[in-house]
């Protein structure tokens, strides 16, 4: 155990549940249940129209440029309006069932449960997201994650998001953590890394995709969850 940390921040999606795959899987469903195929020749082909746009999107969220409505909806405008519906209630609709199906998923990060299992004797551990307060909680329940945290930290009840200091001012006060005694471990350069960093708070970068540093060197990097526990 490395005694240098009690508390410890842990990201949710792409750190531990497997957004891109269970995501991919919902939304493969709606294509099929919605009959998207009346425009789109294939799935790939509407995967392809939707998600760069629903990555800027959050992107924006995340720099508070857009608040959540305008996120869900644009996302779904983006690919229905190529279809001629151009109604942000159907959108919404369809929204509301995809997240729905979300919270049903399972799969996650190979390596999250061995290593939630080693490092809950020996740390305070909590999630720290941007995701949504009544997804992000039924994602951890039904992927079998809620018994290893103490806390979910989320930005909507911080009302102020990763990467900006305040929430990790936030998560500090709320989980009584000290700064030096905390590590933020996560996937997102700019929302957890960087992020944590610019509160002054130790970081672990889990970079699977072995992508360059920008600016400066994390404290700790790791290509694998099982990495970890050679650091902590």
């Amino acid at each position: 155990m490395n005694l240098r940390y009690k508390s410890l921040f842990l990201d949710l999606d792409d750190t531990l549940w497997d957004t891109v795959r269970n995501n991919r899987e919902c939304l493969e469903e709606i294509y099929v249940d919605y009959r998207f195929d009346r425009h789109y020749d294939s799935f790939e082909t509407f995967y392809n129209h939707y998600m760069p746009r629903n990555l800027s999107l959050w992107r924006q969220y995340h720099n508070h440029e857009i608040d959540r409505h305008t996120l869900i909806v644009e996302r779904l405008l983006n690919v229905l309006r190529p279809m001629g519906i151009d109604d942000a209630e159907e959108a919404l609709r369809i929204n509301w069932d995809y997240m729905r199906r979300t919270t049903k998923k399972n799969r996650l990060v190979p390596g999250a449960v061995e290593l939630l299992e080693a490092l809950k004797p020996c740390y305070r551990m909590f999630i720290l997201s941007n995701g949504f307060r009544e997804i992000q909680s039924l994602k951890l329940q039904h992927a079998g994650l809620a018994p290893y945290f103490e806390k979910l930290i989320l930005s909507e009840d911080a009302h102020i998001r990763k990467p900006n200091r305040a929430i990790f001012d936030y998560a500090l006060k709320n989980t009584n953590s000290r700064r030096r005694e905390s590590l933020m471990i996560g996937d997102s350069w700019e929302t957890d890394i960087a992020g944590a960093r610019n509160a002054a708070i130790d970081q672990l970068w889990f970079n699977p995709e072995r992508l360059p540093a920008k600016g400066f060197a994390p404290t700790y990097e790791v290509h694998s969850l099982s990495q970890v526990q050679a650091i902590l």
